[in-house]
C-alpha cells in the first residue's frame, strides 16, 4: 500500500484474526478533526477487521506529560500521533519508538507518498514519524464584533500600534479585546510577542540568559504580553480560564480576537454553522522589523510506531497499516483545507466553505512563515516558562526571572 487509503472489498474482511490496537492522538473530543479522525479509524477497521482502542485527549501540556508519563511506566500505546519536535526527544532517546528505515526494511512503502525532505529529523539524525497535515497559527477575528467598533478587519499590514488601538475601543465599547487563556495556552500570544521583539530568521534562536541578546527578546515578549494584561485586553478569568471557555467568548461573540491554529477553523465549522461569516482569518499585529504577514506554522505532529507494538508479531503489520491509512492521501485530504502537508501529491479538500476560503484568502498573503521557538527547547523549560507568564503578567515574578528559570531547565 503506497497513497491510497484501505479498501474495503464487498465488505469482506481479511483472513487474519483481528488485532487490537492501542492508539493515542490529540484528536480528543474538542479537537476540530475528532470527526474526520472517527471517520478515518472506522475506516480503518472496516477493512482490515482489526479494532481500535482510542485513548485520544486534546493537546496541551498535562496530555504531553501523561503521554511521557506512559512510556515511562510501560503502559504505551502501540501507535501514537504526537509533536515530532523536542517533546519527543525522550521517547526517541528512550529507545521507545521505531524510526523509519527499520520498518521500510520490511515495509517499503511505509510513507513512500510522502516527501521525505519534509519528514521530521531527531537528534540522532533519524526520522522516526510519519507526517499528517501541517498547521498555521494566525489571528482569527470576529467580524461582527469589530463591526459593532467600528473597526475594520485587520489586513496584512496591521501595526501593533493600531491594535493597541484597536483593543482599548473594543474594551471601551464592552466587549473583549482578546480572547486567550494565560493558564492554558499563553504559548500563542508569546510565539507572536517574540518574533515582534525580533525577526522571522531568529524566531528559533535559544537564549543561554536573559542577559544576552535572545534572552531579551524573550524579555521583551513577555512584558508586552503583561502590557496586555494590565490594559485589561485579556478576558478577566484568563489566568483560571481553560482555552475551551476563552474560545467559547470569541464564537459567542464576546471577544473580538483569537490567536489560534488552523485546526481551529473546523471547530467553528461544526460548533458555529450557521455563524461562519461572523469569523475571519487576519494578521497578527507587527512591530519592529517583523511584518504582519508572517507567521507561525509548519508540520509538527506525526504518527509513530512504538517498539512494543513493533517487537509484537501479532500487532506489527497492524500497526504499520493503520499508519499507512491514516497518512493516505485520501484520508489526509478530509483533515486538510489550507494546512500544510507532505504529500507528493499534495491533497484534495473539498470546496472550502466561507471560513475556510478566508483562510486561504490570508494565507495567500503569507510572506514568511517558521516553526514555533517552544519546539525547540525541551519540555521541562517550556513547562516552566508557560507556568511563570501569569507570575510575570501580574508582576509576582520579572520576565528575566521567568526567562532564566525556564533556560535552566533547557
Amino acid at each position: 500500500m503506497t497513497s491510497r487509503a484501505i479498501q474495503t472489498n464487498d465488505g469482506n474482511k481479511p483472513a487474519n484474526s483481528s488485532v487490537e490496537l492501542n492508539v493515542v492522538t490529540s484528536y480528543g473530543g474538542g479537537d476540530g478533526n475528532r470527526k474526520n479522525y472517527e471517520n478515518a479509524v472506522k475506516s480503518y477497521e472496516e477493512a482490515t477487521g482489526n479494532k481500535v482502542l482510542d485513548a485520544s485527549a486534546s493537546s496541551n501540556e498535562e496530555w504531553k506529560a501523561k503521554v511521557l508519563t506512559d512510556f515511562e511506566t510501560g503502559t504505551e500505546p502501540d501507535v501514537l500521533f504526537f509533536f515530532t519536535s523536542a517533546d519527543a526527544e525522550p521517547i526517541i532517546q528512550g529507545g521507545k519508538v521505531v524510526d523509519v528505515a527499520t520498518i521500510r526494511a520490511e515495509y517499503p512503502d511505509y510513507g513512500s507518498n510522502m516527501r521525505d525532505s519534509m519528514l521530521a529529523v531527531a537528534s540522532d539524525g533519524k526520522n522516526y514519524a510519519i507526517p499528517s497535515s501541517g498547521f498555521w497559527e494566525n489571528m482569527f477575528v470576529n467580524t461582527k464584533v469589530l463591526s459593532d467598533c467600528g473597526i475594520s478587519v485587520p489586513g496584512p499590514d496591521y501595526t501593533w500600534e493600531q491594535f493597541l488601538k484597536d483593543c482599548q475601543t473594543i474594551k471601551d465599547k464592552g466587549y473583549t479585546p482578546i480572547a486567550c487563556s494565560l493558564f492554558e495556552v499563553p504559548h500563542y500570544w508569546f510565539e507572536f510577542c517574540v518574533m515582534n521583539n525580533g525577526t522571522l530568521a531568529g524566531q528559533l534562536d535559544i537564549p543561554a540568559s536573559a542577559d544576552d541578546a535572545v534572552g531579551k527578546k524573550w524579555v521583551a515578549a513577555l512584558n508586552d504580553m503583561k502590557e496586555l494584561y494590565e490594559k485589561g485586553f485579556f478576558p478577566a478569568n484568563t489566568l483560571t480560564a481553560t482555552d475551551a471557555e476563552t474560545v467559547q467568548i470569541f464564537g459567542d461573540g464576546e471577544a473580538a480576537f483569537l490567536i489560534d491554529g488552523s485546526w481551529k477553523v473546523t471547530h467553528f465549522v461544526d460548533n458555529y454553522p450557521e455563524n461562519l461569516e461572523n469569523f475571519a482569518i487576519s494578521y497578527v499585529p507587527a512591530k519592529g522589523e517583523r511584518k504582519a504577514s508572517e507567521a507561525i506554522g509548519g508540520i509538527s505532529m506525526g504518527y509513530f510506531i512504538t517498539k512494543k507494538a513493533w517487537d509484537d508479531p501479532a500487532k506489527r503489520e497492524a500497526a504499520v497499516k493503520f499508519v499507512e491509512h491514516m497518512t493516505s492521501d485520501e484520508v489526509l485530504s478530509t483533515f486538510v483545507t489550507t494546512e500544510v502537508t507532505a504529500l507528493k501529491n499534495g491533497a484534495s479538500p473539498a470546496g472550502l466553505n466561507p471560513l475556510q476560503q478566508a483562510a486561504a484568502n490570508a494565507n495567500a498573503e503569507i510572506t514568511g512563515v517558521i516553526g514555533p521557538v517552544q519546539d525547540a527547547v525541551s519540555p521541562e523549560c517550556k513547562a516552566d516558562l508557560f507556568a511563570n507568564v501569569q507570575n510575570v503578567v501580574t508582576g509576582s515574578m520579572s520576565a528575566e526571572d521567568a526567562v532564566n528559570s525556564a533556560i535552566a531547565l533547557n
